[in-house]
């Protein structure tokens, strides 16, 4: 039986110029490959099959357009090949859809063989990295030391977060003895589970709660113009974030701090200028001298740009009788005879 752990990578800058050329590389190969088939196969009505499809990639690396193919790890990109293959199995099998092509702005991800990777003591080494990737392992009963993986699959979601997944091949689990016993569960909404015992199970309700959050953000994207440095900003705000923890050395980078200090807080009240009006006053009912604007101070208020002091007895206007919340109710004309 194949199992697999997958836990969070924390690559260094370098390795991830390094991870960042190969999932480009991956998505280049995985788009050229398909346009290809498609054309092959719509064009000349044949099939590919995987020595074809690995001999175009033989030919793309050997082009000089893309001769850059060969700066990354070749295992990841025979991967590419062999992935692509397999889905179109499914595919024609009735599996699965049509396979699609690969976005940059989606999940990033690379395939390494025993031959792309080395795992001694725990320690990960991959094609073209001289230091080892660091990750935090989350099975304390299983000694990272102990497993074999023989594949190794680095990704990126969305969000900027690095994932590393090891298959190990383990041994079958052994069935547990029967115990003769028998408990019926019936799943509901107001409590997650029901036993046949009369044991309740509550419903956390997480689900609902991360939708409403997920519809929020998703509204907010949606204002956004496609494409620009808003809609991804608001794209990463609807993603999760990691728990707040203590740093484990070696894992999370330290933060950098500037050597000139903190920088001093600017805010509307601190603008060139601003000081010499005062701060924004606040309407109440009864002050009859407040408009939507700057205030000058009382020593200034004659002669503020060839403008007479405002009148203290002049009735208020409509509007400023709305805002105030004092209007009063209209006259009635006096008739005509």
């Amino acid at each position: 039986m194949r199992t697999s752990y997958k836990c969070r990578a924390y690559p260094t800058p370098e390795q991830e110029s390094v991870l960042n050329r190969t999932f480009g590389c991956v998505r280049v190969v995985w788009n050229r490959t398909l346009a290809w088939r498609h054309a092959r196969y719509y064009g000349e009505q044949t099939r590919t099959d995987f020595a074809q499809a690995n001999a175009y990639l033989t030919a793309m690396k050997a082009s000089e357009d893309l001769d850059w193919l060969n700066e990354v790890s070749s295992v990841p990109l025979q991967q590419a090949i062999r992935h692509q293959q397999v889905a179109f199995g499914n595919f024609f099998a009735g599996r699965a859809r049509y396979p699609r092509y690969k976005s940059r702005t989606g999940r990033q991800s690379a395939e390494y063989t025993r031959s792309g990777f080395r795992y001694r003591d725990g320690r990960l080494f991959l094609a073209k990295m001289s230091t080892p990737l660091e990750f935090a392992w989350s099975w304390p009963d299983i000694d990272p030391a102990s497993i074999d993986p023989t594949t190794v699959t680095v990704s990126r979601d969305p969000c900027g977060r690095w994932y590393v997944s090891f298959a190990v091949d383990v041994a079958d689990p052994e069935q547990l003895p029967a115990t003769g016993a028998v408990v019926g569960v019936d799943l509901g909404i107001t409590d997650f589970a029901v036993t046949s015992d009369g044991e309740k199970i509550p419903n956390p309700r997480r689900l609902a709660r991360r939708e409403r959050n997920l519809a929020r953000y998703q509204r907010r994207m949606a204002r956004c113009q496609k494409g620009s440095a808003n809609q991804a900003k608001a794209k990463g705000e609807g993603c999760p974030r990691p728990p707040e923890g203590p740093r484990q050395p070696g894992r999370f980078p330290a933060p950098r701090l500037d050597p000139a200090g903190p920088r001093p807080r600017r805010d509307r009240d601190r603008r060139p200028g601003r000081e010499e009006y005062g701060p924004q006053p606040v309407a109440r009912q009864g002050d009859l001298r407040l408009r939507l604007g700057r205030v000058p101070p009382p020593d200034r208020v004659q002669g503020v740009q060839g403008r007479a002091a405002p009148d203290r007895d002049r009735p208020l206007v409509p509007v400023q009788q709305d805002l105030l919340g004092v209007r009063t109710p209209a006259r009635r004309a006096a008739p005509v005879h």
